[in-house]
């Protein structure tokens, strides 16, 4: 029988497995990741809402119901973080990602995360930090500060679901909640060593409401930030399907169950961008990046370096996603004001300058200048679609740089530039966003440690609605490099 004190990095399956053999308590599961939050967030800044309380009568019912022999879910009783941006649970605080004018915005509603995690037996016990609207690849606020990267706490998290992935990689939880517009599940997995899944576009349904086609452009996601591969799998199977409030949902089943690491990769291709051509990357990430797809390899698969031959630099791509998320948030401006709250006239100084600016600047944004954009987005849309006419999957590195060091101002920005060429420093790093213009699956790997003992994160990217396959390519490369051991780092990090 497993001794409590092992609870931190256990999996979320063996977790869940040993819940339901009647190994472990509920109860006492609870109680030991709540003193370890209690314990380890003040030096990260992880968890910005306790749930507790809830939590506690949740995991009180889930051991009466093992007790008594009822019918449970997948993951009954395993603790699980959900995101504090537009993800919601009757009674508790959502800030829009630390939004000071909401500081105490009680939202009465549940997302589909949350409606569906708890429907698998999972208990929820907090939320989890965000950049301010999700605008940006780094994690900090002016309500409550920059999260830090459990493998160095002068350093950032990643974006926006900072806050998740430094939880799941500390060892609060082993599975939190990650929302993807552009990398935002996939960008804290790399800095943080996590394993990161974005879906394929309507595979997890994105309820919106009073717009029900918001999620489309960009594409916006829902998925699971974990330590292991198998877990992202439990996870998406109890998310995943039909739901018809989304007019995106599809109806098509995906089998979650079937053993992963029994796939075979013989005969596979795979199609290596170190660059997705025009991106800067940091030497050692791209080095890095480049030995690790070469495992495959090993595995059985064909690996060619290939070009996308992408005809936009890096800067107008940037500016292109900036753009288009521009009609999304002035349209939620627009819906608060009508309700009684006008943020950018009253609480204009509760957002970043630079978010400001994107606003101030596109407001008056034309339906042509919208579908000027979409032209620009269906190019790029053909060009990874010409690659998987003949390969199985893309791989690139997920970021271009190493984690940066965290600001004291609560604006905390990418680099400006790297390898001496200027980049955007909301999103201009991340070789990430690409796929939520075309909606593929795309999921962010650990390949191991830099020479500052930093995380790198490889990207693997399958066809549409193709999610196995990506699944199988990391579980595969997870046998082949695992990284558990990484997590000791976080673990025997000095807690002031």
């Amino acid at each position: 029988m497993i001794h409590v004190d092992d609870l931190a990095y256990l999996s979320a399956r063996d977790i869940a497995d040993r819940i339901r053999q009647k190994e472990l308590s509920p109860v006492e599961v609870l109680e030991f990741f709540i003193e370890r939050i209690q314990t380890r967030n003040p030096s990260l800044n992880a968890f910005v809402y306790y749930g507790f309380e809830d939590a506690r009568n949740a995991a009180q019912k889930a051991e009466s119901d093992v007790i008594e022999n009822r019918p449970i879910g997948p993951l009954h009783g395993v603790p699980v973080a959900i995101k504090d941006l537009f993800s919601s649970k009757p009674g508790w605080i959502t800030t829009f990602g630390g939004v000071r004018a909401l500081r105490d915005n009680v939202v009465n509603d549940y997302s589909v995360f949350s409606q569906r995690i708890e429907q698998g037996g999972a208990i929820l016990l907090g939320k989890t930090n965000s950049p301010t609207m999700g605008f940006r690849g780094t994690c900090d606020n002016y309500l409550f500060g920059p999260t830090s990267n459990p493998f160095s706490i002068e350093r950032n998290s990643g974006g926006s679901s900072g806050g998740s992935a430094a939880a799941v990689a500390d060892g609060m939880v082993p599975l939190a909640e990650g929302t993807d517009a552009g990398g935002s599940i996939r960008i804290p997995a790399a800095w943080c060593g996590c394993y990161g899944y974005k879906p394929s576009f309507g595979l997890m349904p994105f309820v919106a409401r009073p717009n029900a086609f918001l999620a489309d452009t960009p594409f916006l996601f829902e998925g699971p930030i974990t330590r292991t591969v198998d877990d992202a799998v439990l996870a998406l199977s109890v998310l995943s399907g039909y739901d018809s409030r989304d007019p995106f949902s599809i109806r098509r089943e995906v089998e979650f169950t079937k053993n992963l690491c029994s796939q075979s990769l013989d005969g596979w291709k795979i199609a290596y961008s170190p660059n997705l051509d025009v991106f800067p990357v940091e030497t050692e990430i791209r080095e890095r990046v480049g030995q690790a797809v070469r495992d495959f390899e090993n595995a059985g698969a064909v690996v060619d370096e290939v070009k996308l031959e992408i005809q936009y630099s890096q800067q107008e791509l940037s500016d292109l996603w900036c753009r288009l998320l521009m009609p999304a948030y002035l349209s939620i401006h627009r819906q608060m004001k009508e309700g009684g709250l006008d943020l950018l006239i009253k609480h204009s100084e509760d957002f970043p300058p630079q978010y400001i600016d994107w606003i101030n600047r596109h407001s008056g944004m034309t339906v042509l200048d919208l579908y000027k954009d979409q032209e620009v987005r269906t190019s790029i849309y053909d060009c990874v679609d010409a690659v998987f006419k003949d390969y199985d999957l893309i791989i690139t590195p997920t970021v271009a740089c190493q984690p940066v060091h965290n600001a004291v101002d609560g604006n905390t920005l990418g680099p400006s530039s790297i390898n001496g060429e200027t980049i955007d420093q909301l999103i201009g790093w991340c070789l990430t966003y690409v796929f939520n213009f075309t909606g593929h699956p795309a999921a962010s790997v650990p390949i191991g440690l830099s020479k500052d003992k930093l995380p790198i994160g490889m990207q693997i990217v399958g066809r549409r609605d193709r999610d196995a396959d990506v699944l199988i390519a990391s579980a595969a490369f997870e046998q082949m490099r695992p990284w558990k051991d990484s997590y000791k780092l976080c673990d025997q990090r000095v807690i002031d």
